[in-house]
């Protein structure tokens, strides 16, 4: 694959011209679907009752599957594009509902999940879905074609910090902190969004 010079990238991007999307029934793509379908259903639930320990519970059972099947998709050598993609929706699903959740079980933490929501629902997603335009498995490694935007969004302490800062601060009732660290988050996500842009722009897409 020729390559032209990026200013914006550390090392230019040694990879395959393509890679193949599948095979989609694997089990890191099977423990996806268990947890998304565990998470939302007890997410619902929790809404509907208003039960805050059952909505901590189903948030626990989206970041253990989370783990889980990102731990066994390398573990077993089944990382493919599809399941990248799998994933991403699948925590928008989960994410969404608990989300829901949050605000109807504490109505104060309303003004920092809005904030939360666009950071991660909107620009979260077209940032992670963004590494469809080069030939890598996923997210994860997105630090072959730029070091910095994986480091601030996919690295396992961006991972971390970026959603866990947030709920956390939520369940002590720290939302002032709660409120800072998504408004730092968007701004890492907007920062991030430009340079994508920036990339692809030289590339001429």
């Amino acid at each position: 694959m020729t390559m032209t010079h990026l200013p914006l990238r550390a090392q230019p991007l040694h990879v395959p011209a393509a890679l193949p999307v599948g095979p989609f029934r694997t089990v890191p793509n099977a423990v996806t679907l268990v947890r998304t379908v565990l998470a939302v259903l007890l997410g619902v639930i929790a809404v509907a009752t208003g039960d805050l320990w059952l909505l901590a519970v189903a948030y626990a059972v989206f970041w253990v599957g989370d783990i889980a099947d990102g731990w066994s998709a390398r573990k077993l050598g089944q990382e493919t594009r599809a399941g990248a993609v799998f994933d991403i929706v699948c925590d928008r699903a989960c994410t969404g509902i608990l989300c829901v959740g949050l605000v109807a079980s504490i109505p104060a933490a309303l003004p920092v999940v809005v904030v939360f929501v666009l950071s991660f629902m909107v620009l979260d997603s077209m940032l992670s879905m963004a590494f469809l335009c080069w030939p890598v498995l996923g997210p994860n490694y997105f630090h072959v074609v730029d070091r910095r935007v994986w480091q601030l969004n996919w690295s396992p302490l961006a991972k971390a910090a970026n959603t866990a800062g947030v709920v956390g601060a939520l369940a002590l009732e720290l939302f002032p902190v709660a409120f800072a660290v998504a408004v730092v988050v968007l701004g890492i996500k907007l920062w991030s969004a430009r340079r994508v842009i920036r990339l692809l722009a030289a590339e001429g897409r």
